[in-house]
């Protein structure tokens, strides 16, 4: 028993230094690993965004294109090293859109190229939007070099100021608009449509949450263009502020200056 202790205790006294080197060795590893050149990548696919139905009081949008590390953390914020291609770029920096700070945070492996697009800077109106892109290439700097396949490399990110008609369609496959509540279609209607629409959560949530899972968090989706199993919401809460907006005379030079060509029409929902 004696000599097989006396065994254990020399082979552990030759495997100490053995194990110390080897965790001295993995420090010094980590800690080139994690203050070295990374590898840095895209993950998002598809890039875009549209103003849309926001509020047309929304003047700006900041779209953060994500990017990660494969690779160590750090203690320090790492900046992103990145190339706007002219070749593939519609959009005039400056202008249409401003780069904000993109980095890495510390001890992070998840960062953004943060893009600010301006609304009033965006030209064309319905039916005829400006479509804008912007080409985004990593590029190496002094804490990383771009890694995986050229696709992970680059991104298109488009954006625009479009607000398409809806996608309601009637029992024959016709793109409808209910002008017999609405008028005349406008995309500044379909705006304000969903706006009060939104502001149906504050008075019914439950309600509300029924009538998203059915017509789409933005109206994308009503059957027929008529939202008749909720007709009476749709009346007290949609229809008569739009028709209340649209007709006060305090609006009325703020909606010519944002759209000339806005029709007065919006039929009243309390008329018998």
């Amino acid at each position: 028993m004696k000599i097989t202790n006396n065994i254990k205790r020399i082979f552990l006294a030759a495997m100490l230094p053995a194990v110390a080197l080897i965790a001295s060795c993995d420090d010094d590893n980590y800690m080139k690993f994690d203050l070295g050149n990374s590898g840095i990548y895209f993950t998002k696919d598809t890039l875009n965004y549209s103003f849309s139905v926001t509020p047309v009081e929304v003047k700006t949008h900041t779209y953060n294109i994500p990017v990660q590390v494969m690779g160590g953390i750090s203690k320090v914020k790492r900046p992103i090293g990145y190339y706007i291609d002219p070749d593939s770029t519609f959009a005039e920096e400056g202008v249409q859109y401003t780069i904000g700070e993109a980095c890495i945070m510390p001890d992070s492996i998840v960062g953004y190229i943060p893009v600010t697009i301006y609304r009033d800077k965006l030209e064309g109106s319905y039916p005829d939007y400006t479509r804008y892109k912007l080409c985004v290439r990593l590029i190496s700097n002094d804490h990383f070099t771009p890694t995986l396949d050229s696709l992970h490399q680059v991104r298109m990110f488009r954006f625009d100021n479009s607000v398409d008609q809806p996608e309601w369609y009637n029992a024959r496959g016709e793109k409808v608009w209910q002008t017999k509540y609405l008028g005349e279609w406008h995309p500044l209607k379909f705006i304000k449509m969903v706006e009060f629409f939104h502001a149906v959560k504050d008075v019914q949530p439950e309600t509300y949450k029924k009538m998203v899972q059915l017509y789409g968090e933005n109206l994308e989706h009503i059957e027929y263009g008529d939202p008749y199993q909720y007709r009476t919401v749709f009346k007290k809460y949609i229809y008569t502020p739009m028709y209340d907006y649209f007709n006060d005379p305090a609006n009325r030079d703020y909606i010519l200056s944002e759209f000339p060509d806005f029709p007065f029409d919006f039929p009243d929902p309390n008329a018998a």
